[in-house]
Protein backbone atom coordinates (compact mmCIF):
# COMPACT_ATOMS: atom_id res chain seq x y z
CA UNK A 1 0.00 0.00 0.00
CA UNK A 2 1.25 3.47 -0.89
CA UNK A 3 2.91 5.55 1.85
CA UNK A 4 3.79 9.22 1.92
CA UNK A 5 7.35 10.42 2.57
CA UNK A 6 7.52 13.65 4.56
CA UNK A 7 10.17 16.33 5.00
CA UNK A 8 12.13 15.18 8.11
CA UNK A 9 13.36 17.44 10.89
CA UNK A 10 17.14 17.20 10.63
CA UNK A 11 18.19 19.84 13.16
CA UNK A 12 16.78 21.37 16.31
CA UNK A 13 16.21 24.77 14.62
CA UNK A 14 15.03 23.50 11.26
CA UNK A 15 11.60 24.71 10.12
CA UNK A 16 11.92 23.87 6.45
CA UNK A 17 14.30 22.08 4.09
CA UNK A 18 15.43 22.70 0.53
CA UNK A 19 15.66 19.76 -1.86
CA UNK A 20 19.25 20.17 -3.03
CA UNK A 21 19.18 17.08 -5.26
CA UNK A 22 17.00 14.07 -6.01
CA UNK A 23 18.91 10.79 -6.34
CA UNK A 24 15.82 8.89 -7.47
CA UNK A 25 13.19 9.62 -10.10
CA UNK A 26 9.57 8.59 -10.48
CA UNK A 27 9.41 4.91 -11.39
CA UNK A 28 12.65 3.93 -9.63
CA UNK A 29 12.70 1.09 -7.11
CA UNK A 30 13.60 2.23 -3.58
CA UNK A 31 14.88 -0.04 -0.80
CA UNK A 32 15.11 0.76 2.88
CA UNK A 33 18.38 2.64 3.43
CA UNK A 34 18.63 3.91 -0.17
CA UNK A 35 19.76 7.51 -0.64
CA UNK A 36 16.68 9.29 -1.99
CA UNK A 37 17.65 12.96 -1.85
CA UNK A 38 20.03 15.56 -0.46
CA UNK A 39 18.27 18.07 1.80
CA UNK A 40 19.72 21.46 2.68
CA UNK A 41 18.82 22.47 6.24
CA UNK A 42 19.68 25.60 8.19
CA UNK A 43 22.98 23.96 9.21
CA UNK A 44 24.20 21.64 6.48
CA UNK A 45 23.30 19.62 3.41
CA UNK A 46 22.47 16.10 4.55
CA UNK A 47 21.63 12.79 2.89
CA UNK A 48 18.02 11.64 3.24
CA UNK A 49 17.68 7.86 3.29
CA UNK A 50 14.41 6.03 2.82
CA UNK A 51 12.94 4.05 5.71
CA UNK A 52 10.38 2.52 3.33
CA UNK A 53 10.45 0.23 0.32
CA UNK A 54 8.60 0.33 -2.96
CA UNK A 55 8.40 2.17 -6.25
CA UNK A 56 8.73 5.96 -6.27
CA UNK A 57 5.26 7.00 -7.50
CA UNK A 58 5.35 10.75 -6.89
CA UNK A 59 7.86 13.55 -6.28
CA UNK A 60 6.46 16.84 -4.94
CA UNK A 61 9.05 19.62 -4.68
CA UNK A 62 11.58 20.21 -7.42
CA UNK A 63 15.30 20.63 -6.79
CA UNK A 64 15.93 24.01 -5.17
CA UNK A 65 12.43 24.30 -3.67
CA UNK A 66 11.87 24.79 0.06
CA UNK A 67 9.44 22.53 1.92
CA UNK A 68 8.06 22.87 5.45
CA UNK A 69 8.69 20.20 8.09
CA UNK A 70 6.29 17.21 7.79
CA UNK A 71 5.09 18.28 4.33
CA UNK A 72 4.75 15.48 1.76
CA UNK A 73 7.75 15.32 -0.56
CA UNK A 74 7.21 11.90 -2.18
CA UNK A 75 5.01 8.81 -2.28
CA UNK A 76 6.21 5.19 -2.32
CA UNK A 77 4.06 2.19 -3.19
CA UNK A 78 3.51 -0.58 -5.68
CA UNK A 79 4.08 0.13 -9.34
CA UNK A 80 0.93 1.55 -10.96
CA UNK A 81 -0.83 2.08 -7.62
CA UNK A 82 -3.23 5.03 -7.31
CA UNK A 83 -1.80 7.45 -4.76
CA UNK A 84 -3.83 10.63 -5.46
CA UNK A 85 -6.18 9.99 -2.55
CA UNK A 86 -3.17 10.23 -0.21
CA UNK A 87 -2.25 13.65 -1.56
CA UNK A 88 -5.85 14.87 -1.34
CA UNK A 89 -6.09 13.62 2.23
CA UNK A 90 -2.87 15.34 3.19
CA UNK A 91 -4.19 18.64 1.86
CA UNK A 92 -7.19 18.54 4.21
CA UNK A 93 -6.43 20.32 7.52
CA UNK A 94 -8.16 17.71 9.62
CA UNK A 95 -6.00 14.90 8.27
CA UNK A 96 -2.71 16.78 8.05
CA UNK A 97 -0.48 15.09 10.60
CA UNK A 98 -2.08 11.74 11.09
CA UNK A 99 -2.31 9.24 8.30
CA UNK A 100 0.41 7.53 6.29
CA UNK A 101 -2.32 5.26 4.81
CA UNK A 102 -6.09 5.14 4.43
CA UNK A 103 -6.47 2.17 6.71
CA UNK A 104 -5.38 4.12 9.78
CA UNK A 105 -7.98 6.90 9.35
CA UNK A 106 -11.02 4.88 10.55
CA UNK A 107 -8.98 3.70 13.57
CA UNK A 108 -8.12 7.24 14.62
CA UNK A 109 -11.70 8.49 14.14
CA UNK A 110 -12.92 5.59 16.19
CA UNK A 111 -10.43 6.42 18.92
CA UNK A 112 -11.51 10.07 18.96
CA UNK A 113 -15.20 9.13 19.13
CA UNK A 114 -14.66 6.69 21.96
CA UNK A 115 -12.64 9.09 24.14
CA UNK A 116 -15.62 11.18 25.34
CA UNK A 117 -17.44 7.98 26.32
CA UNK A 118 -14.66 7.18 28.78
CA UNK A 119 -13.21 4.22 26.87
CA UNK A 120 -10.10 6.13 25.88
CA UNK A 121 -7.97 8.52 27.93
CA UNK A 122 -5.66 11.03 26.28
CA UNK A 123 -2.63 12.83 27.67
CA UNK A 124 -4.65 16.05 27.64
CA UNK A 125 -7.39 14.45 29.73
CA UNK A 126 -4.84 13.65 32.44
CA UNK A 127 -2.99 16.95 32.07
CA UNK A 128 0.30 15.25 31.33
CA UNK A 129 2.92 15.45 28.57
CA UNK A 130 4.13 12.35 26.74
CA UNK A 131 7.83 12.43 25.77
CA UNK A 132 8.72 10.22 22.83
CA UNK A 133 12.03 9.10 21.35
CA UNK A 134 12.90 12.00 18.98
CA UNK A 135 14.41 11.72 15.51
CA UNK A 136 17.95 12.99 16.25
CA UNK A 137 19.59 12.14 12.92
CA UNK A 138 18.48 11.63 9.35
CA UNK A 139 19.27 7.89 9.45
CA UNK A 140 18.09 7.18 12.99
CA UNK A 141 15.45 4.48 13.46
CA UNK A 142 15.96 3.88 17.18
CA UNK A 143 17.93 5.32 20.07
CA UNK A 144 19.58 3.82 23.14
CA UNK A 145 19.09 5.56 26.49
CA UNK A 146 22.69 6.13 27.54
CA UNK A 147 21.63 7.55 30.90
CA UNK A 148 18.70 9.18 32.67
CA UNK A 149 19.46 12.53 34.29
CA UNK A 150 16.31 12.37 36.44
CA UNK A 151 14.37 9.64 38.23
CA UNK A 152 10.65 9.13 38.73
CA UNK A 153 9.36 11.70 41.22
CA UNK A 154 11.87 14.42 40.31
CA UNK A 155 10.67 17.89 39.28
CA UNK A 156 11.30 18.73 35.64
CA UNK A 157 11.70 22.12 33.96
CA UNK A 158 10.90 22.70 30.30
CA UNK A 159 14.54 23.15 29.29
CA UNK A 160 15.95 20.26 31.32
CA UNK A 161 17.88 17.57 29.47
CA UNK A 162 16.14 14.55 30.94
CA UNK A 163 18.27 11.91 29.22
CA UNK A 164 21.26 11.23 27.00
CA UNK A 165 20.37 9.22 23.90
CA UNK A 166 22.91 7.32 21.80
CA UNK A 167 21.98 7.40 18.09
CA UNK A 168 23.69 5.83 15.10
CA UNK A 169 25.92 8.91 14.86
CA UNK A 170 26.43 10.47 18.29
CA UNK A 171 25.21 10.73 21.89
CA UNK A 172 22.80 13.65 22.23
CA UNK A 173 20.62 15.22 24.91
CA UNK A 174 16.81 14.92 24.95
CA UNK A 175 15.08 18.05 26.28
CA UNK A 176 11.80 17.70 28.19
CA UNK A 177 9.97 20.78 26.84
CA UNK A 178 7.49 20.18 29.68
CA UNK A 179 7.01 21.28 33.31
CA UNK A 180 6.03 19.03 36.19
CA UNK A 181 7.01 15.79 37.87
CA UNK A 182 8.60 12.83 36.11
CA UNK A 183 5.78 10.29 36.47
CA UNK A 184 6.97 7.45 34.27
CA UNK A 185 10.15 6.16 32.63
CA UNK A 186 9.46 3.64 29.88
CA UNK A 187 12.97 2.60 28.87
CA UNK A 188 15.79 1.75 31.22
CA UNK A 189 19.34 2.99 30.68
CA UNK A 190 21.10 0.82 28.11
CA UNK A 191 17.87 -0.19 26.37
CA UNK A 192 16.75 0.89 22.88
CA UNK A 193 13.49 2.52 21.84
CA UNK A 194 12.24 3.15 18.33
CA UNK A 195 11.65 6.69 17.07
CA UNK A 196 8.30 8.04 18.42
CA UNK A 197 8.04 5.34 21.12
CA UNK A 198 7.04 6.65 24.57
CA UNK A 199 10.10 7.01 26.81
CA UNK A 200 8.72 9.20 29.62
CA UNK A 201 5.65 11.05 30.93
CA UNK A 202 5.71 14.38 32.79
CA UNK A 203 2.78 15.91 34.65
CA UNK A 204 1.34 16.94 38.01
CA UNK A 205 2.65 14.96 40.97
CA UNK A 206 0.52 11.97 41.92
CA UNK A 207 -1.20 11.61 38.54
CA UNK A 208 -2.03 7.98 37.70
CA UNK A 209 -0.82 7.36 34.12
CA UNK A 210 -1.70 3.65 34.12
CA UNK A 211 -4.86 4.13 31.98
CA UNK A 212 -2.79 6.00 29.42
CA UNK A 213 -0.10 3.31 29.21
CA UNK A 214 -2.65 0.49 28.92
CA UNK A 215 -4.13 1.98 25.73
CA UNK A 216 -2.04 0.43 23.00
CA UNK A 217 -4.39 1.34 20.14
CA UNK A 218 -4.44 4.98 21.19
CA UNK A 219 -0.71 5.36 21.69
CA UNK A 220 -0.16 6.65 18.20
CA UNK A 221 -2.88 9.26 18.53
CA UNK A 222 -1.38 10.46 21.82
CA UNK A 223 2.07 10.82 20.30
CA UNK A 224 0.71 12.89 17.46
CA UNK A 225 -1.36 15.06 19.78
CA UNK A 226 1.82 15.80 21.72
CA UNK A 227 3.60 16.71 18.49
CA UNK A 228 0.81 19.21 17.81
CA UNK A 229 1.19 20.59 21.32
CA UNK A 230 4.86 21.35 20.59
CA UNK A 231 3.72 23.96 18.07
CA UNK A 232 1.76 25.92 20.72
CA UNK A 233 2.26 26.90 24.40
CA UNK A 234 1.52 24.15 26.92
CA UNK A 235 -1.97 24.74 28.36
CA UNK A 236 -1.84 22.46 31.40
CA UNK A 237 -1.70 25.37 33.86
CA UNK A 238 -1.69 28.90 32.50
CA UNK A 239 -1.24 30.71 35.83
CA UNK A 240 1.89 28.83 36.97
CA UNK A 241 3.40 29.30 33.50
CA UNK A 242 2.95 33.06 33.71
CA UNK A 243 4.51 33.12 37.15
CA UNK A 244 7.45 31.10 35.93
CA UNK A 245 8.12 33.37 32.96
CA UNK A 246 8.11 36.55 35.05
CA UNK A 247 10.11 35.29 37.97
CA UNK A 248 13.14 33.55 36.52
CA UNK A 249 14.93 33.12 33.21
CA UNK A 250 15.84 29.56 34.18
CA UNK A 251 12.28 28.40 33.49
CA UNK A 252 11.82 30.17 30.16
CA UNK A 253 11.93 27.90 27.10
CA UNK A 254 15.29 28.83 25.62
CA UNK A 255 18.33 27.10 24.21
CA UNK A 256 21.47 26.96 26.41
CA UNK A 257 23.30 29.23 23.94
CA UNK A 258 20.45 31.77 24.04
CA UNK A 259 20.59 31.78 27.85
CA UNK A 260 24.34 32.30 27.82
CA UNK A 261 24.12 35.25 25.41
CA UNK A 262 21.22 36.77 27.37
CA UNK A 263 23.18 36.50 30.61
CA UNK A 264 26.22 38.18 29.04
CA UNK A 265 24.12 41.01 27.60
CA UNK A 266 21.92 41.46 30.66
CA UNK A 267 18.70 40.60 28.83
CA UNK A 268 15.64 39.33 30.69
CA UNK A 269 14.50 36.30 28.68
CA UNK A 270 10.91 36.68 29.87
CA UNK A 271 10.68 39.75 27.61
CA UNK A 272 12.08 37.96 24.54
CA UNK A 273 9.69 36.39 22.07
CA UNK A 274 10.84 32.99 20.83
CA UNK A 275 10.73 32.16 17.13
CA UNK A 276 11.54 28.44 17.33
CA UNK A 277 9.15 25.55 17.74
CA UNK A 278 6.79 25.94 20.71
CA UNK A 279 7.90 29.54 21.28
CA UNK A 280 11.39 28.41 22.28
CA UNK A 281 13.98 31.22 22.37
CA UNK A 282 17.09 30.70 20.24
CA UNK A 283 20.26 32.64 19.58
CA UNK A 284 18.89 34.97 16.91
CA UNK A 285 15.96 36.02 19.13
CA UNK A 286 18.34 37.26 21.82
CA UNK A 287 20.67 38.97 19.36
CA UNK A 288 17.75 40.79 17.66
CA UNK A 289 16.04 41.77 20.94
CA UNK A 290 15.61 45.48 21.70
CA UNK A 291 15.34 46.00 25.49
CA UNK A 292 12.34 48.35 25.41
CA UNK A 293 10.76 46.78 28.50
CA UNK A 294 13.89 46.86 30.63
CA UNK A 295 12.33 49.07 33.40
CA UNK A 296 9.55 46.53 33.98
CA UNK A 297 12.09 43.75 34.29
CA UNK A 298 14.11 45.81 36.72
CA UNK A 299 11.03 46.42 38.85
CA UNK A 300 10.20 42.71 39.05
CA UNK A 301 13.73 41.65 39.92
CA UNK A 302 15.68 44.59 41.38
CA UNK A 303 18.56 42.56 42.75
CA UNK A 304 19.15 40.78 39.47
CA UNK A 305 18.87 44.03 37.48
CA UNK A 306 21.46 45.69 39.70
CA UNK A 307 23.85 42.81 39.17
CA UNK A 308 23.26 42.91 35.41
CA UNK A 309 23.78 46.68 35.31
CA UNK A 310 27.11 46.34 37.07
CA UNK A 311 28.24 43.72 34.57
CA UNK A 312 27.10 45.87 31.65
CA UNK A 313 29.04 48.88 32.89
CA UNK A 314 32.25 46.90 33.31
CA UNK A 315 31.93 45.12 29.96
CA UNK A 316 30.33 47.14 27.12
CA UNK A 317 28.05 45.26 24.78
CA UNK A 318 29.22 44.44 21.30
CA UNK A 319 26.80 43.05 18.76
CA UNK A 320 28.34 41.71 15.59
CA UNK A 321 26.72 40.58 12.38
CA UNK A 322 27.25 37.07 11.07
CA UNK A 323 27.86 37.23 7.33
CA UNK A 324 29.07 34.77 4.72
CA UNK A 325 29.16 34.14 1.00
CA UNK A 326 28.37 30.79 -0.58
CA UNK A 327 29.60 29.63 -3.97
CA UNK A 328 28.74 26.41 -5.79
CA UNK A 329 31.51 23.81 -5.68
CA UNK A 330 33.26 23.66 -9.04
CA UNK A 331 34.21 20.41 -10.72
CA UNK A 332 37.92 20.74 -9.89
CA UNK A 333 37.19 21.14 -6.19
CA UNK A 334 34.73 18.23 -6.30
CA UNK A 335 37.40 16.03 -7.88
CA UNK A 336 40.02 17.10 -5.32
CA UNK A 337 37.60 16.40 -2.46
CA UNK A 338 36.64 13.00 -3.84
CA UNK A 339 40.15 11.76 -4.68
CA UNK A 340 41.84 12.98 -1.49
CA UNK A 341 39.01 11.66 0.68
CA UNK A 342 39.31 8.27 -0.98
CA UNK A 343 43.07 8.33 -0.45
CA UNK A 344 43.01 9.44 3.20
CA UNK A 345 40.20 7.11 4.28
CA UNK A 346 41.43 4.12 2.24
CA UNK A 347 45.22 4.22 2.43
CA UNK A 348 46.74 3.89 5.94
CA UNK A 349 49.07 6.91 6.01
CA UNK A 350 52.20 7.27 8.11
CA UNK A 351 54.86 9.98 7.99
CA UNK A 352 58.66 10.12 8.29
CA UNK A 353 60.56 13.39 8.77
CA UNK A 354 64.16 14.33 8.08
CA UNK A 355 66.26 17.53 8.08
CA UNK A 356 68.62 18.28 5.17
CA UNK A 357 71.78 20.41 5.34
CA UNK A 358 71.35 22.57 2.22
CA UNK A 359 74.68 24.47 2.33
CA UNK A 360 76.21 22.41 -0.49
CA UNK A 361 72.98 22.47 -2.53
CA UNK A 362 72.88 26.29 -2.30
CA UNK A 363 76.48 26.54 -3.53
CA UNK A 364 75.91 23.97 -6.31
CA UNK A 365 72.74 25.74 -7.55
CA UNK A 366 74.59 29.04 -7.79
CA UNK A 367 77.33 27.42 -9.91
CA UNK A 368 74.84 25.52 -12.11
CA UNK A 369 72.83 28.68 -12.86
CA UNK A 370 75.97 30.44 -14.09
CA UNK A 371 76.13 28.07 -17.09
CA UNK A 372 72.64 26.48 -17.37
CA UNK A 373 70.39 27.59 -20.26
CA UNK A 374 67.40 27.59 -17.88
CA UNK A 375 67.55 28.73 -14.27
CA UNK A 376 67.36 25.78 -11.91
CA UNK A 377 65.32 26.00 -8.68
CA UNK A 378 65.73 24.05 -5.46
CA UNK A 379 62.48 22.25 -6.36
CA UNK A 380 64.09 21.02 -9.60
CA UNK A 381 67.04 19.69 -7.59
CA UNK A 382 64.64 17.86 -5.22
CA UNK A 383 62.75 16.30 -8.16
CA UNK A 384 65.98 15.04 -9.72
CA UNK A 385 67.24 13.68 -6.37
CA UNK A 386 63.89 11.95 -5.70
CA UNK A 387 63.94 10.27 -9.13
CA UNK A 388 67.46 8.88 -8.58
CA UNK A 389 66.61 7.71 -5.04
CA UNK A 390 63.48 5.92 -6.30
CA UNK A 391 65.60 3.86 -8.71
CA UNK A 392 67.47 2.53 -5.67
CA UNK A 393 64.28 1.93 -3.64
CA UNK A 394 61.62 0.55 -6.01
CA UNK A 395 59.30 -0.35 -3.11
CA UNK A 396 58.67 3.38 -2.56
CA UNK A 397 57.99 3.77 -6.28
CA UNK A 398 55.04 1.37 -6.09
CA UNK A 399 51.23 1.35 -6.28
CA UNK A 400 48.54 -0.60 -4.41
CA UNK A 401 46.14 -2.28 -6.85
CA UNK A 402 43.96 -4.20 -4.42
CA UNK A 403 44.94 -7.80 -5.15
CA UNK A 404 48.50 -6.97 -6.24
CA UNK A 405 51.27 -4.40 -5.84
CA UNK A 406 52.79 -2.74 -8.91
CA UNK A 407 56.52 -1.97 -8.61
CA UNK A 408 57.21 0.73 -11.20
CA UNK A 409 60.57 0.59 -12.92
CA UNK A 410 60.15 4.06 -14.44
CA UNK A 411 60.14 7.29 -12.37
CA UNK A 412 57.30 9.64 -13.28
CA UNK A 413 57.31 12.45 -10.70
CA UNK A 414 54.05 14.33 -10.10
CA UNK A 415 54.65 18.00 -9.22
CA UNK A 416 51.84 19.64 -7.22
CA UNK A 417 51.03 23.09 -8.65
CA UNK A 418 48.59 25.46 -6.95
CA UNK A 419 46.10 27.23 -9.24
CA UNK A 420 43.27 29.63 -8.50
CA UNK A 421 40.56 26.97 -8.24
CA UNK A 422 42.55 24.22 -6.54
CA UNK A 423 45.50 21.96 -7.19
CA UNK A 424 46.88 20.21 -10.28
CA UNK A 425 49.64 17.57 -10.45
CA UNK A 426 51.33 17.43 -13.86
CA UNK A 427 53.92 14.68 -14.34
CA UNK A 428 57.63 14.95 -15.20
CA UNK A 429 58.15 11.62 -16.97
CA UNK A 430 61.38 9.60 -16.70
CA UNK A 431 62.84 12.31 -14.45
CA UNK A 432 65.88 10.22 -13.50
CA UNK A 433 67.23 10.45 -17.06
CA UNK A 434 66.64 14.19 -17.56
CA UNK A 435 69.07 17.01 -16.79
CA UNK A 436 68.26 19.66 -14.19
CA UNK A 437 67.75 22.24 -16.95
CA UNK A 438 65.35 19.92 -18.78
CA UNK A 439 63.35 19.33 -15.60
CA UNK A 440 63.30 23.07 -14.84
CA UNK A 441 62.02 23.96 -18.32
CA UNK A 442 59.34 21.27 -18.16
CA UNK A 443 58.07 22.34 -14.74
CA UNK A 444 57.92 25.99 -15.80
CA UNK A 445 55.94 25.01 -18.90
CA UNK A 446 53.52 22.98 -16.78
CA UNK A 447 53.04 25.93 -14.41
CA UNK A 448 52.15 28.28 -17.28
CA UNK A 449 49.71 25.77 -18.78
CA UNK A 450 48.12 25.12 -15.38
CA UNK A 451 47.45 28.80 -14.71
CA UNK A 452 46.07 29.22 -18.23
CA UNK A 453 43.92 26.09 -17.76
CA UNK A 454 45.50 24.44 -20.80
CA UNK A 455 46.82 21.25 -19.22
CA UNK A 456 45.61 18.07 -20.93
CA UNK A 457 44.75 14.77 -19.20
CA UNK A 458 47.96 13.26 -20.59
CA UNK A 459 49.91 15.91 -18.64
CA UNK A 460 48.65 14.80 -15.21
CA UNK A 461 48.19 11.06 -15.64
CA UNK A 462 50.65 8.28 -14.83
CA UNK A 463 52.61 9.55 -11.83
CA UNK A 464 54.47 7.01 -9.67
CA UNK A 465 55.49 9.45 -6.90
CA UNK A 466 54.51 13.04 -6.01
CA UNK A 467 56.46 16.06 -4.73
CA UNK A 468 54.57 18.87 -2.97
CA UNK A 469 56.60 21.99 -2.19
CA UNK A 470 55.23 24.75 0.07
CA UNK A 471 58.68 26.03 1.02
CA UNK A 472 58.28 28.87 -1.46
CA UNK A 473 55.41 30.12 0.74
CA UNK A 474 57.55 30.10 3.87
CA UNK A 475 56.10 26.88 5.31
CA UNK A 476 58.73 25.21 7.47
CA UNK A 477 57.22 21.72 7.63
CA UNK A 478 53.94 20.00 6.65
CA UNK A 479 52.41 16.68 5.64
CA UNK A 480 50.46 15.81 2.50
CA UNK A 481 47.77 13.32 1.50
CA UNK A 482 49.03 10.69 -0.94
CA UNK A 483 48.09 11.23 -4.58
CA UNK A 484 46.49 7.84 -5.21
CA UNK A 485 47.45 5.35 -6.60
CA UNK A 486 51.01 6.45 -5.72
CA UNK A 487 52.51 4.70 -2.72
CA UNK A 488 54.16 7.82 -1.26
CA UNK A 489 54.38 11.62 -1.41
CA UNK A 490 57.18 14.01 -0.36
CA UNK A 491 56.38 17.31 1.38
CA UNK A 492 59.14 19.93 0.98
CA UNK A 493 59.49 22.82 3.44
CA UNK A 494 61.38 26.10 3.27
CA UNK A 495 65.15 26.44 3.70
CA UNK A 496 65.67 27.98 7.15
CA UNK A 497 68.76 29.75 8.41
CA UNK A 498 69.29 28.34 11.90
CA UNK A 499 72.22 27.56 14.21
CA UNK A 500 73.66 24.10 13.59
CA UNK A 501 76.52 22.11 15.09
CA UNK A 502 79.42 21.34 12.74
CA UNK A 503 82.74 19.90 13.89
CA UNK A 504 81.75 20.55 17.51
CA UNK A 505 80.98 24.23 16.97
CA UNK A 506 77.69 26.09 16.61
CA UNK A 507 77.64 27.86 13.25
CA UNK A 508 74.97 29.35 10.94
CA UNK A 509 73.36 26.70 8.76
CA UNK A 510 70.70 26.28 6.10
CA UNK A 511 68.27 23.47 6.86
CA UNK A 512 65.33 22.13 4.86
CA UNK A 513 62.79 19.72 6.38
CA UNK A 514 61.23 16.92 4.36
CA UNK A 515 58.22 14.77 5.30
CA UNK A 516 57.58 11.48 3.50
CA UNK A 517 53.96 10.31 3.56
CA UNK A 518 53.67 6.57 2.93
CA UNK A 519 50.87 4.12 2.18
CA UNK A 520 51.56 1.42 4.76
CA UNK A 521 50.01 -1.20 2.48
CA UNK A 522 53.04 -0.98 0.16
CA UNK A 523 55.75 0.94 2.07
CA UNK A 524 56.99 -0.11 5.50
CA UNK A 525 58.66 2.21 7.98
CA UNK A 526 62.16 0.85 7.43
CA UNK A 527 61.74 1.06 3.65
CA UNK A 528 60.68 4.69 3.83
CA UNK A 529 63.53 5.51 6.20
CA UNK A 530 66.14 3.98 3.86
CA UNK A 531 64.72 6.00 0.96
CA UNK A 532 65.02 9.23 2.99
CA UNK A 533 68.61 8.38 3.92
CA UNK A 534 69.50 8.03 0.24
CA UNK A 535 67.64 11.26 -0.64
CA UNK A 536 69.41 13.12 2.18
CA UNK A 537 72.78 11.96 0.89
CA UNK A 538 71.99 13.15 -2.65
CA UNK A 539 70.79 16.59 -1.56
CA UNK A 540 73.70 17.17 0.84
CA UNK A 541 76.20 16.13 -1.86
CA UNK A 542 74.45 17.36 -5.04
CA UNK A 543 77.50 16.60 -7.21
CA UNK A 544 76.18 13.02 -7.21
CA UNK A 545 73.14 14.19 -9.20
CA UNK A 546 75.41 14.96 -12.15
CA UNK A 547 77.20 11.62 -12.16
Amino acid sequence: MAEVVRMPKMSDTMTEGVIAKWHKKVGDKVNSGDLVAEIETDKATMDFESYQEGTLLYIGPKEGEAVAIDAVIAVLGEEGEDYKALLDGDAAPAAKAEEPSKEEAPKEEKAEESAPAGEQVSAEDLGVTVITMPLLSDTMTEGVIAQWNFKVGDSIKSDDAIADVETDKATMEVTAYAEGTLLYVGVEAGQAAKVNDIIAIVGPAGTDVTPLLNQKPAAKAEVKSEEKKADAPVETSAAPEAAINTSSDSRVKASPLAKKIAKEKGIDLSQVKGSAEGGRIVKKDVENFTPSAAPAAAASAPAKAAETEAKTVSLPQYIGEERFTEKPVNQMRKTIARRLSESLFTAPHFYLNVSIDMDNAIAARAQINEVAPVKVSFNDIVIKAVAIALKQHPAVNSSWLGDKIRYNEHTNIGVAIAVEDGLLVPVVRFADGKSLSHISAEVKDFAQKAKAKKLQPSDWEGSTFTVSNLGMFGIDEFTSIINSPDGAILSVGAIQQIPVVKNGAVVPGNVMKLSLGCDHRVVDGATGAQFLQTLKGLLEAPIRLLA
